[in-house]
Order: C-alpha cells, then sequence, then structure tokens
C-alpha cells in the first residue's frame, strides 16, 4: 500500500511540472454512496456531499491530468424488519480525504474522465434508528484507514464553470476483517467554478 500512496504522490509532482496554462478552483457536489461486495447485501443509497479544490494541468490540446482534493462523505443505509423491535433504520456514515487524479480527455465543451483516487479515512459512525430512539456511535475502529479505487465520467466545461458526472468503483475492501468483502460505491455530480488561470 505504500508503493501506491508514492506513486500517486509521484505522479502529482510530475504533472506540476506542465508549463502550459494551469487552471484550478473549487468544486462541490452530491454524492449517491453505497456499498458493493458479498457483505454489502441489502444496503441502499446514501445520499451525501463532497467538496474541494482541483487544479487542471494541460497536456496537450485535448488532454490533462487534473489532481483533486476532496472531502468525501460515503456510506449506506439499510432498514432491517426484527421480529422483537419492529422495523431498525442503520445509516453507515464515513468520511475521507480523497485525491482523485483525474486523466481528461477534451472535445470541445465535453470531455471524458477517468484515473485513480485514494482516498484516507477521517471518520465513520453508525447511526441506529428503532422504535422513536436514535443513536449514532464511532465505528471507525472497524474500518481500514485506505481505501483505494478508479473513477470514470463525463464533463462539461461552461465558462468558468464546469461540471461531472462520476462512477467511483472501489477496488480494495474497506471492513478491517479478513474475510470482509466490503467496498464503496459512489455516483456523484460536481460543480466547479474556476477561481484561476484562462
Amino acid at each position: 500500500m505504500k508503493k501506491l500512496i508514492v506513486l500517486f504522490v509521484v505522479i502529482a509532482i510530475s504533472a506540476s511540472g506542465v508549463t502550459a496554462q494551469v487552471t484550478g478552483g473549487a468544486k462541490v457536489g452530491l454524492n449517491l454512496a453505497n456499498f458493493s461486495g458479498d457483505d454489502a447485501d441489502g444496503s441502499d443509497i446514501r445520499p451525501s456531499v463532497h467538496i474541494g479544490a482541483y487544479l487542471n494541468h494541460p497536456i496537450s490540446e485535448t488532454f490533462s491530468f487534473q489532481p483533486e482534493l476532496l472531502y468525501n462523505s460515503v456510506g449506506a443505509k439499510e432498514s432491517i424488519d426484527d421480529p422483537d423491535i419492529g422495523e431498525l433504520d442503520a445509516t453507515m456514515k464515513l468520511s475521507y480525504l480523497s485525491m482523485p487524479l483525474m486523466f481528461i480527455y477534451s472535445t470541445g465543451s465535453i470531455n471524458f474522465q477517468a484515473g485513480p483516487q485514494l482516498g484516507f479515512l477521517v471518520g465513520a459512525k453508525a447511526k441506529i434508528e428503532a422504535m422513536g430512539e436514535s443513536v449514532e456511535v464511532d465505528v471507525k475502529s472497524e474500518f481500514k484507514d485506505i481505501d483505494l479505487g478508479l473513477n470514470f465520467g463525463l464533463g462539461g466545461n461552461f465558462g468558468k464553470a464546469n461540471l461531472a458526472l462520476r462512477y467511483y468503483l472501489g477496488l480494495s475492501n474497506i471492513a478491517d476483517a479478513e474475510d470482509a468483502d466490503l467496498k464503496n460505491s459512489v455516483i456523484s455530480l460536481s460543480l466547479g467554478v474556476r477561481l484561476f488561470g484562462e
């Protein structure tokens, strides 16, 4: 895992040496998060948010490299019908500091995006609601500190504004158990604003 982290940093540093006009800005958006894998049966989408910043480094007229730094709220929801207490609603809230490294191919105002993403877990809480009561507990120790996956998506540039629709495919097991199979799966819609560069 340490080698993967070093590789991410090297790619980001190498791209910063591009002499073409670099642009950058802020972005915010909606996450439709869920879990995938054998242990994700019964989980439902949890709406959440992401917010952060990006730098876009042109490589050629059509290709660019865009590292991002995001606060990413993901997780999942699940409803359970227990014979003793009735309906129980569980919400898993995972928070990551995410670093997408996107390679972008542009054709006119539309672009195609793909690249790896590294996430560092900063918090994990489980909220349980049943019989009119609600309790929230810290479960960070139940999850691994690192999440690795791939992003695929479409984007568009409209003046200083930009939109991106992506799917994040988690590749690593996020549960801190050897026999577990639980991964992040997120559809995201972002609105970005260019703050500097042309």
